[in-house]
């Protein structure tokens, strides 16, 4: 009981409003003690590799370096968005509330774990039934260039992408997210329609096994 209740104190839960694309998950949401600014706003879009390459040389000299993350995530089955995920620090079980993965405004629960428990959360999962329906294998390098959170990330079999993200309020949302279009445009990256996240999501999704390999 002490280990599950450890387990339970570092549960999150939090609100997020997104007005991009999502092809699989993004940041956990940060929440300032000190304001209202509880609404994580974020563009993503794919980029092509050499602009992988050029957008890394670029932000490393033109922003912070924060450090590179390799991740593993796996989707399970289920009328839930029930994820498990594996990086460099440690592992996490979290439930994403909302029928559809491209819903601007989800409830999110978290746990986190021991990195070295990502195997038995599999395991547990599959003995309550969820099978998995979905393996994830990302690249991501972190930035801070701006004042914005950037991330450009290289997923096997998947694509390319660069996210930017800030912290609002629900106030100045809209302000915020023209903000993110403006360095978008400084990055000289174009906004990704949503429709184009849906064909290879679900292309992904019907023939990753095939993909990763």
């Amino acid at each position: 009981m002490g280990e599950v209740r450890k387990w339970l104190n570092r549960t999150v839960s939090k609100t997020v409003v997104v007005f991009d694309n999502r092809g699989f998950e993004s940041h956990p949401l940060r929440m300032s003690k000190k304001t209202n600014k509880n609404i994580e706003v974020e563009t993503r879009d794919f980029i092509s590799k050499s602009q992988y390459y050029s957008l890394i040389k670029f932000l490393k000299n033109k922003g912070k370096f924060l450090g590179q993350d390799k991740q593993i995530t796996y989707y399970f089955s289920g009328k839930n968005d029930l994820r498990i995920q594996k990086n460099n620090k440690f592992a996490k079980l979290w439930l994403k509330i909302g029928c559809n993965i491209y819903d601007d405004h989800r409830e999110e629960i978290e746990i986190k774990f021991d990195r070295n428990d990502f195997d038995r959360l599999e395991e547990l999962l599959i003995k309550l039934g969820y099978k998995v329906e979905i393996k994830w294998f990302r690249t991501r390098n972190r930035f801070q260039w701006k004042g914005t959170k950037v991330t450009v990330d290289s997923t096997k079999g998947y694509d390319y992408i660069i996210e930017l993200e800030r912290i609002s309020d629900k106030k100045n949302k809209e302000k915020v997210y023209q903000k993110l279009l403006q360095q978008l445009n400084q990055l000289k990256v174009e906004l990704t329609p949503k429709k184009e996240f849906e064909r290879k999501y679900k292309y992904y999704k019907k023939n990753w096994p095939r993909l990763i390999k």
